[in-house]
């Protein structure tokens, strides 16, 4: 059986909102704990003793949830390959809503002391858990519906989630910057973005139940298999690891933007806020623009070719962080935010198509949403992190010599996978990594 063969039974309309309006909803739960990470999660949550130690914990609460992020994958994946798709679809954005907005509601050190940070961590890891099975699921609603000359124009919906989710919520926080005061926004308003989720939530909820299963689910839906996890690791190890390497560029441009530069910015440079918040969101227009771009020349000239020509551009953008960051004026934060988030929307959206790709159907849920998660560990759980301690010990350099190590990483590890535009999703058997 092929996959020209198995008709698609979802309008294109829906799978285009349903995959998108998911991520979209998603990251924008995740990103706002980003920001808030850099404006406000260190004086609420954590003792006043020192700034720099507030700081790093911050980042560090925002580090373990990437590291919930491939348990999720797992363990949702193991649902989405057993039992279908669309109602995984569904526990993964409830239990990212859930956790957002509980997150919203909660004490601070003040009120409850260490049980604060403690509960904090605990709602970030179901974070990480929701956040780590949607991505797989979404990336495949779209691309087990495509034609299979247009995979990588469908894996893009999933993947403009991202950019719409962040602009919304880099936004609202803006906003709230502009109409609140320092103290207002510190003992309340920061907490109005989290409790928002709630709300976007029932609106995803109501896209994704309109669909039907995936028609390739269907056809091996019944079909004897094993469990999805022992499937991965014993006979798709190699796609398994060369997919979380391809993935680690993406991470580290995005995070080391939209966390440490921004909270450099602010806290280092002592840049306003409003003006980089401003700046952050042109970049993130960027990255939505490189992300259809990337897309169509995906399916035009292949998903290598993308994937190697923007990793290489990422591996120079990095010496440009130092400079730019050096010059300590808006202008030069600004630049550098839109040039590494348009290199992250064009390292980003050939995956949408390219992890899907290179696992057959039986473990592909499994297969694509751990590798992406997987990734994100190296490129984004420690980075803000990291970023903090390279800069106090050796410049800003060396975090710009992080983004570009990192692409080399992915540059390499895409060579590795080869093309694979051309590869019949509705295959059951190994996928050939040459």
């Amino acid at each position: 059986m092929t996959a020209a063969s198995i008709a698609p039974v979802n309008k294109t309309s829906h799978i285009a909102i349903a995959s998108f309006i998911g991520t979209a909803i998603e990251f924008y739960d995740f990103y706002v704990y980003a920001i808030a990470a850099a404006l406000v999660i260190g004086p609420v949550f954590f003792p006043s003793a020192s700034p720099t130690a507030q700081t790093l914990n911050a980042f560090a609460t925002f580090g373990i949830a990437f590291l919930a992020r491939p348990v999720g994958s797992f363990l949702f994946g193991h649902f989405g390959d057993r039992f279908g798709r669309k109602s995984t679809l569904v526990a993964t954005l409830l239990t990212m809503g859930v956790c957002t907005t509980l997150i919203g509601l909660l004490p601070g050190y003040d009120h409850i002391g260490e049980l604060a940070p403690w509960l904090l961590v605990i709602l970030r890891i179901g974070q990480g858990l929701g956040l780590g099975g949607e991505w797989g699921g979404a990336a495949l609603l779209a691309t087990e519906n495509a034609p299979k000359h247009r995979r990588g124009l469908f894996g893009m919906f999933p993947q403009l989630g991202p950019s719409i989710g962040f602009l919304v919520a880099n936004g609202l926080f803006l906003l709230l910057g502009l109409l609140l005061s320092h103290e207002q926004f510190m003992a309340w308003g920061w907490r109005i973005p989290f409790l928002v989720s709630a709300v976007l939530v029932f609106i995803g909820l109501y896209a994704r139940l309109k669909l039907t299963e995936t028609p390739l689910f269907q056809a091996v839906a019944k079909q004897p298999r094993r469990v999805p996890l022992t499937e991965l690791l014993s006979g798709h190890l190699k796609p398994l690891i060369l997919g979380s390497l391809s993935i680690v560029v993406c991470y580290a441009l995005f995070y080391i933007s939209a966390v440490f530069v921004l909270s450099y910015g602010i806290g280092t440079l002592h840049l306003p806020k409003p003006t980089l918040q401003a700046w952050l969101m042109l970049a993130i227009v960027c990255m939505a623009v490189a992300t259809v771009l990337s897309a169509w020349a995906s399916d035009a000239l292949g998903r290598r070719a993308v994937l190697v020509a923007s990793a290489g551009a990422a591996v120079l953008w990095g010496f440009a962080l130092a400079p730019l960051l050096g010059s300590a004026t808006t202008t030069g934060v600004g630049i550098f935010l839109c040039g590494a988030l348009f290199l992250m929307g064009m390292t980003y959206a050939p995956l949408g198509a390219m992890l899907p790709e290179i696992f057959p159907t039986t473990v592909r849920y499994t297969g694509s949403g751990a590798a992406y998660n997987l990734g994100g560990i190296l490129g984004a759980s420690l980075a803000p992190y990291v970023a903090q301690v390279l800069v106090a010990h050796g410049g800003l350099s060396w975090v710009g010599g992080y983004i570009s190590v990192a692409a080399v990483i992915s540059l390499l590890a895409v060579l590795g996978l080869g093309e694979t535009r051309h590869r019949d999703l509705a295959q059951t058997e190994s996928v050939s990594i040459s």
